[in-house]
């Protein structure tokens, strides 16, 4: 197989016919990782579908991978959720590409949130510390408690809830747009220093 051929690409209602495979596959990967939790209803994934909320992949008709966001604390939170990708297409770089889409989206979507992952994959750290992801308390992302909800069914929610939904297994990251702006925002001082910049290069006659 050639990972060329797999389009990866926003989902939408067509795509609904994938919806109880990718169950079956999500399902499949959180008994591998042994945490319990993850099952998905049909249903819900192909609201994601249609709500224009998730990204798939294809290898031709062939279902290759999956993600979707949701959002939480009234928009203020998005998490990108879901992902997996088909066993036989693993070690292709799959994941890190719908990934890189799905926080995309998550950006179109809703450009001001703050989005956020909790995971205990090192690869997943590996490629959202290269989106800009920093890592955070959990106590410093949602805490819609319909979310943490969630995380009934996972073998190590004891943890979570001795800690008071601070620390767990799972470490918390977080992309903050208003820290990118901020950082891309130029100094004030900027035009001094490159006005004092030129007259220096000026009088001592610096090429630039």
């Amino acid at each position: 197989m050639d990972a060329k051929d797999i389009v990866i690409q926003k989902a939408d209602e067509t795509h609904v016919k994938y919806a109880e495979e990718i169950c079956r596959l999500i399902y499949e990967s959180a008994k591998q990782r042994n945490t319990g939790i993850a099952k998905r209803e049909p249903s819900y994934i192909a609201s994601k579908m249609t709500g224009g909320k998730a990204v798939i992949a294809l290898d031709g008709e062939r279902l290759v991978g999956f993600s979707y966001i949701e959002s939480w604390s009234h928009g203020d939170f998005v998490a990108t959720s879901g992902l997996i990708v088909n066993p036989e297409y693993r070690r292709l770089g799959v994941a890190a590409r719908i990934k890189e889409k799905t926080f995309q989206l998550a950006r179109e979507r809703f450009p001001f949130a703050k989005i956020f992952s909790i995971t205990t994959s090192l690869p997943v750290m590996k490629l959202n510390t290269r989106m800009g992801y920093k890592p955070v308390t959990l106590n410093e992302l949602t805490q819609d408690d319909e979310f943490w909800q969630g995380c009934q069914g996972c073998v190590n929610y004891d943890v979570l809830q001795r800690n008071n939904r601070r620390v767990c297994l799972c470490y918390g990251m977080l992309y903050d747009p208003a820290t990118e702006q901020t950082q891309k925002k130029p100094s004030r001082l900027a035009p001094y220093v490159m006005a004092v910049k030129n007259a220096f290069n000026k009088v001592f006659r610096i090429k630039k």
